[in-house]
């Protein structure tokens, strides 16, 4: 083939690429550059957030549970006092591709949470009191330490409801010697408005995953019958604060929304209703990330302890707990949720590449 008509073709296959590749990469979801917001934060603002969180610490009434505690003294349901516990702190390659990049994103695992999912897929660090005490002026110097030694794209803070205030404080602390990555929020979405209205100015992405929609459900499967009504006044709030995802011309989000859901075994039409809900009150532009890895832990396939002991007297297996649950999820649950995100407007999807190479 001569080389004329081989331009051609490839000219044509590129232009058959960008365009049906997504357009999350373009206006006006593209940045030419980005500085973090909490580097536009005035002196004043700083100081009247830091204050703030000194006096949750006291009076612990940030997240929904409303414990009320003094953290220098006690602990309220979360078991965490005014000291973060934190397991994991490492560049982290488990995220979207647009958040985690070809560096990683700067992970930072708290350990604890203020929901008690039965079926959490991180209970080894969600549900239980390992890893290290950090002040919050120590856990700044690692968001340093990941931004200039591990080359991370942004700092993401991995189930930190619990630990708003010494979030906020450490990222002050941060700023005030060097920092310059974006900040990640990454949620359950069981935060208070009061939270978020403390976190503004200082969150560049937030990174919510929806779980499930009906107040029954939620009470058995996450020990919080409030937590749907919570989900959806906190992400249309984080919405208000940064607006859809955008990201610079590398691929990397920056700044906005990426609302997570992981798809439950039966629960699609608690899925469908997310979607519903995201596209109507929140966004069509929303980034959304369906997620189909969903896998029997923590409580759910455990023993049921009473049918135990009434199945050793008569030498029948036990019941299984949360049996409903426990099985993965199957690829008609997982489409009917992405089709009905589809049918209510939404666009924004993080999908797998259509190629061995790294997908943006």
């Amino acid at each position: 083939m001569t080389v004329a008509p081989l331009r051609r073709r490839l000219g044509l296959a590129y232009c058959a690429y960008t365009t049906t590749r997504a357009l999350h990469l373009a206006p006006p979801f593209l940045l030419d550059d980005y500085t973090p917001r909490y580097m536009m934060l005035s002196s004043v603002d700083a100081a009247k957030k830091r204050s703030a969180a000194y006096a949750h610490l006291r009076n612990c009434n940030l997240c929904p549970r409303l414990c009320g505690v003094n953290r220098y003294e006690t602990t309220g349901m979360c078991l965490t006092g005014d000291k973060v516990k934190v397991n994991v702190i490492a560049p982290h390659f488990g995220e979207e591709p647009c958040i985690q990049g070809h560096h990683g994103s700067g992970s930072v695992f708290f350990s604890m949470c203020n929901l008690r999912c039965v079926f959490c897929q991180n209970h080894d660090i969600s549900h239980q009191r390992n890893g290290q005490d950090l002040t919050p002026e120590e856990l700044g110097d690692w968001f340093l330490k990941l931004q200039d030694v591990g080359n991370v794209h942004n700092i993401n803070l991995i189930t930190p409801e619990h630990v708003v205030p010494q979030v906020v404080l450490s990222i002050l602390h941060a700023r005030d010697n060097g920092l310059k990555v974006p900040i990640v929020y990454n949620t359950s979405a069981y935060d208070s408005l009061a939270s978020l209205e403390l976190l503004d100015g200082l969150v560049d992405i937030y990174l919510p995953d929806f779980k499930l929609w009906s107040p029954a459900s939620t009470r058995r499967l996450l020990k919080a019958d409030d937590y749907a009504a919570t989900a959806r006044e906190s992400i249309k709030a984080m919405h208000a604060q940064v607006g859809d995802l955008c990201f610079t011309p590398d691929g990397i989000a920056k700044k906005g929304l990426l609302v997570r859901h992981l798809v439950m075994p039966g629960f699609e039409a608690d899925g469908a209703d997310i979607m519903r809900f995201l596209a109507s009150e929140v966004s069509r532009d929303c980034f959304v990330n369906i997620m189909e890895q969903y896998h029997p832990d923590a409580y759910v396939g455990r023993p049921n302890t009473r049918s135990k002991r009434s199945a050793d007297k008569e030498g029948e297996p036990p019941e299984k707990r949360y049996a409903d649950i426990n099985r993965a999820v199957t690829k008609e649950e997982v489409s009917t949720v992405r089709a009905a995100a589809e049918q209510a407007g939404l666009w924004r999807f993080c999908d797998p590449p259509g190629h061995d190479g790294f997908h943006l």
